[in-house]
């Protein structure tokens, strides 16, 4: 009795994700603004209607392949962290730092400037319909959205979650307002923008790694569950169970989102449209003319707020492995949830709040730039590359990890195809894209490449005793001030 409640008592991550909860994290951050964004990078990159939709079911086919071999690395290494664990557990330290490079200064503020602006031109586009929106006013409501879901997690996490959870089923009733009507339509026989779907005359070959970022990073957040893998209830069985349903519900919905999108539009309407769901609603739902939009663009303020929750578990275990400050592996004595994560829910710790927010948004200008200067498909080419390169590694650690160590019993295990053709796939299209997209794909390369100085200067060197005494100093005085220390009991 005693001992149960030492433990009750002791600071450590809790298990408290099931199944379910599971679930809705894996559809809530798949199903997105992916969706809006990517049906007119797709097409346009592959050409023909119906090459279009094999690019959207092939990239449906391998997210579940990646979300499989994730789910069989989630049952081998018990370590939350997702890509980062997963690669630092398999080929070493190196990557693992370069990934967290690239995801701190590139991957995640560019993914954040890309939601934003879909965000802003999904908001001004009642507004301004059928004349164009001034590109200026995109880019200051994209950047208006994004501080309001900085402002909001700074201000409480608990209302944060709230409205994450009211922003899902939106999600859902956005989808569900495109989805009706064309199936409707389809089945009264519209089917005029389907003749000549195999145009082969218009696919160019070389396009297609960028059609297949753009569909890749509408199914992105199969892998979130791998982020929180020692707070989730029996991992060995929810994982698999919900990487498969939520896969497979979003390759359905999207398949058929997609369908009713060239039910209504013909192939040069999707590629003129700057917002497809809102020309979509054009023709087939005038009533909805003022509604689409705004739930749209209230779902990609839902991603831009969910995207905080697993990056913080991402600096969590890299601060724990020696690869972050120490401070940021620190859990809350009473919350029991990890510092880097915008976490404290109370008035009370306003100014402790305000300490690790502004820590964590450290990508705030980054942001702010990209949101500027950046157009959305060359943003998102730029961050592609070193997202699927780092994924593309992850499973090649379970190749690896399946060759070091033949002993390991894994209660959840793939045929050895899946990940070997998930990683080919993955380096290949990485490869091929300096060719598609030279000038894109090189900075987010250089990005990555910048890593290696700071990994060998910073990072493998022993700091000197003279940095030593200020740093630790700064560490114990945020340790008091927020009510933190290193978890008591081992989750992994």
């Amino acid at each position: 009795m005693g001992k149960d409640k030492k433990k009750e008592e002791a600071v450590f991550l809790r298990k408290k994700i099931t199944l379910l909860r599971a679930f809705s994290l894996l559809i809530g951050s798949m199903v997105g603004s992916g969706i809006f964004i990517s049906p007119k990078g797709v097409l346009k990159n592959s050409g023909s209607v119906g090459f279009s939709l094999v690019v959207w079911f092939t990239c449906g086919l391998l997210s579940m392949f990646g979300a499989l071999s994730y789910a069989e690395l989630g049952t081998r290494i018990t370590k939350s962290g997702g890509h980062y664990i997963y690669i630092l557990e398999t080929l070493g330290p190196l990557p693992s730092f370069l990934f967290l490079w690239a995801e701190f200064f590139a991957i995640r503020p560019a993914n954040s400037a890309v939601v934003s602006l879909a965000f802003g031109r999904y908001m001004l586009e009642p507004f301004f319909a059928p004349c164009a929106i001034p590109v200026p006013a995109v880019k200051l409501v994209s950047l208006l959205g994004y501080y309001m879901v900085l402002t909001l997690n700074s201000w409480s996490v608990t209302w944060s979650a709230r409205l994450q959870t009211a922003l899902s089923i939106v999600k859902l009733l956005a989808l569900a307002l495109i989805i009706v009507p064309g199936m409707m339509l389809l089945a009264q026989g519209h089917t005029e923008n389907f003749q000549d779907a195999f145009n082969k005359q218009s696919l160019v070959l070389d396009k297609l790694p960028l059609a297949f970022y753009a569909g890749m990073f509408a199914y992105s957040g199969w892998f979130q569950a791998s982020f929180v893998r020692e707070e989730l209830v029996r991992p060995e069985r929810n994982i698999p169970l919900a990487v498969i349903v939520s896969v497979v519900t979003v390759i359905v919905g999207y398949m058929l989102t997609n369908v009713s999108y060239y039910t209504v539009l013909g192939m040069q309407d999707v590629l003129a449209s700057p917002a497809v769901a809102v020309s979509f609603v054009q023709r087939a739902f005038k009533s909805l003319i003022s509604v689409v939009p705004v739930l749209v663009a209230l779902s990609c303020f839902g991603t831009m707020n969910g995207g905080i929750f697993t990056f913080s578990r991402t600096l969590f275990v890299a601060s724990r492995e020696g690869q972050w400050p120490p401070l940021f592996s620190m859990i809350h004595i009473r919350r029991h949830t990890p510092l880097p994560a915008v976490m404290l829910m109370s008035e009370d710790h306003s100014k402790a709040l305000t300490i690790v927010f502004r820590l964590h948004n450290a990508q705030f200008p980054l942001v702010t730039a990209m949101v500027c200067i950046g157009d959305i498909y060359h943003l998102m080419n730029f961050f592609s590359f070193s997202r699927w390169l780092f994924i593309g590694l992850a499973t090649l650690g379970l190749i690896v990890h399946r060759h070091r160590h033949p002993e390991l019993h894994s209660p959840f295990k793939v045929p050895l195809f899946i990940p070997v053709s998930f990683t080919i796939i993955c380096l290949f299209t990485v490869a091929m894209s300096f060719y598609s997209d030279p000038v894109n794909i090189s900075i987010g390369c250089a990005v990555v490449l910048s890593g290696f100085p700071v990994y060998y200067l910073i990072i493998r060197r022993q700091m000197s005793n003279r940095c030593q005494s200020p740093f630790y100093y700064i560490t114990h005085k945020l340790q008091l001030l927020l009510e933190v220390v290193q978890q008591e009991i081992k989750t992994y």
